[in-house]
């Protein structure tokens, strides 16, 4: 069973920068790609960034420009560097991976205050 466990969230002024992990349990060459969802209170879960296995990636249009993915392989990690973050990034970021099957982490909270 494969795990994904996030780190990295927290309070944060507007204009400021985080940066989140996903570690997993395993290797994540078996899966397609690995991404970055959140959820706001009230909101549905939306896609922030998604990586492939190849490295092609793609970004939610809010974030264009300020959010970056990226994956090192030998850790079994998936990155997302938030930079410029806005009081509307405000929400639980959660990991995601999909292979034959979609697995979630447990979600880390993000707060950016204004």
């Amino acid at each position: 069973q494969v795990q994904l466990v996030e780190s990295g969230g927290g309070l944060v002024q507007a204009g400021g920068s985080l940066r989140l992990s996903c570690a997993a349990s395993g290797s994540i060459f078996s899966f397609n790609y690995m991404g970055w969802y959140r959820q706001a209170p009230g909101k549905q879960r939306e896609l922030v960034a998604r990586i492939t296995s190849g490295g092609n990636t793609n970004y939610a249009d809010s974030v264009k420009g300020r959010f970056t993915i990226s994956r090192d392989n030998a850790k079994n990690t998936v990155y997302l560097q938030m930079n410029r973050l806005k009081p509307e990034d405000t929400a639980v970021y959660y990991c995601n991976a999909v292979n034959n099957r979609i697995y979630w982490g447990q979600g880390t909270q993000v707060t950016v205050s204004s």
